[in-house]
């Protein structure tokens, strides 16, 4: 995993954009790989332990997908 800030976050439609070196352009996420009880939901500024993948086709105009993502706890 990889340490990745929320540059945004759309709670209405579930999903948002992380960033980290490892995922240049950003990388899409879907509400239900975030790693936590309770509504899963992100804020921008956010910092998240990110394990990604590089899908055949891109997700919605991005190279890289989340594959689970956990709030980070420093």
């Amino acid at each position: 995993m990889v340490i990745a800030t929320v540059r945004e976050w759309h709670d209405e439609e579930g999903w948002g954009v992380l960033d980290s070196p490892e995922t240049p352009g950003g990388c899409w996420a879907h509400y239900s790989e975030i790693r936590k009880r309770g509504f899963h939901s992100l804020a921008p500024g956010d910092l998240v332990d990110l394990q990604w993948e590089k899908p055949r086709s891109k997700q919605d105009g991005f190279t890289y997908r989340a594959v689970t993502v956990v709030p980070h706890t420093s």
